[in-house]
């Protein structure tokens, strides 16, 4: 199975509440804090409601 790694690059302030939940649930708390997370449909649909606050990389 494929790793994600999601860095987050942008603030999170002024997101709403289920942005900011999601960015806790992936593990980001502040910018350019990095996590890597199995390629997965949950992880998948998180990252898409934060899509504009993330980077995110294929990990081999």
């Amino acid at each position: 199975m494929a790793k994600l790694k999601i860095t987050q690059i942008k603030s999170r302030i002024g997101s709403s509440a289920i942005q900011k939940r999601n960015l806790d649930a992936l593990g980001l708390r502040k910018i350019n804090q990095t996590v890597e997370h199995d390629d997965s449909a949950i992880i998948l649909g998180m990252i898409a409601k934060v899509k504009h606050l993330v980077k995110i990389e294929e990990v081999k």
